[in-house]
């Protein structure tokens, strides 16, 4: 079994991360198949939207994944996770599902609580994860409400200097909210530091993602 891991920006505990929660899933005997493109985001960022040359990149990053005969594959960036949802029909017809990292997250942050705090280093994260709980919302019939927490300066920290910087920013949002989501992928390895910190429910996306990506392949009948 091989599946496609598309990233983005990423980081070395991002990938790490990832691939451990991706095994935990499927075993350590998968291929994994890894395809990264910086500018993407890079040029998301720049816009502060995701605009036709990067939308057609990833596109391009999902089709060469699919000729390198990956069985399924793991969009892994939040920002960009309206052009996975864009190619549903094309990776329907060729066999080769394509999950977002996040959505399965957003639907548990739902079902978790009514006041949702949203963390993110980069605001271009922050709206499209925001979208996603809100339609995460309706389909589960429920009203949330959201609060925002831009990470501002967090963005490319080391490890120590990014938790003490998300814990400063999380003390501004605990007492307003149920659940706090972590809109980036490479934020997770703050979960459960924020979590003991403040006492809340705190989710990040890569084990909620591994966890869809092997019911794709259920579905498929891939395992």
């Amino acid at each position: 079994m091989k599946v496609g891991l598309i990233y983005t920006s990423t980081t070395p505990e991002l990938i790490e991360l990832v691939e451990q929660e991706v095994k935990k899933q499927l075993g350590e005997d998968v291929e994994l198949y890894s395809l990264q493109d910086p500018s993407v985001l890079a040029d998301v960022r720049e816009a502060g939207y995701v605009t036709t040359a990067p939308a057609a990149r990833l596109i391009g990053m999902y089709m060469k994944a699919a000729e390198e005969g990956v069985d399924a594959m793991l969009n892994l960036c939040s920002s960009v996770g309206e052009v996975a949802d864009s190619v549903q029909d094309v990776a329907k017809y060729i066999g080769v599902p394509i999950v977002r990292v996040d959505e399965e997250m957003c639907r548990e942050a739902v079902r978790k609580g009514q006041r949702i705090g949203v963390m993110a280093t980069l605001s271009t994260t922050l709206e499209p994860t925001k979208g996603t709980i809100l339609r995460m919302a309706r389909e589960c019939g429920k009203h949330v409400e959201l609060v925002d927490c831009l990470v501002d300066g967090a963005f490319g920290l080391d490890q120590d200097q990014f938790k003490a910087r998300m814990t400063e920013m999380a003390a501004t949002i605990a007492d307003q909210v149920d659940v706090i989501v972590f809109a980036q992928g490479s934020m997770a390895y703050c979960e459960e530091y924020i979590a003991e910190k403040f006492g809340k429910v705190v989710l990040s996306s890569p084990r909620f993602g591994a966890a869809e990506l092997k019911k794709a392949l259920e579905k498929k009948g891939t395992i």
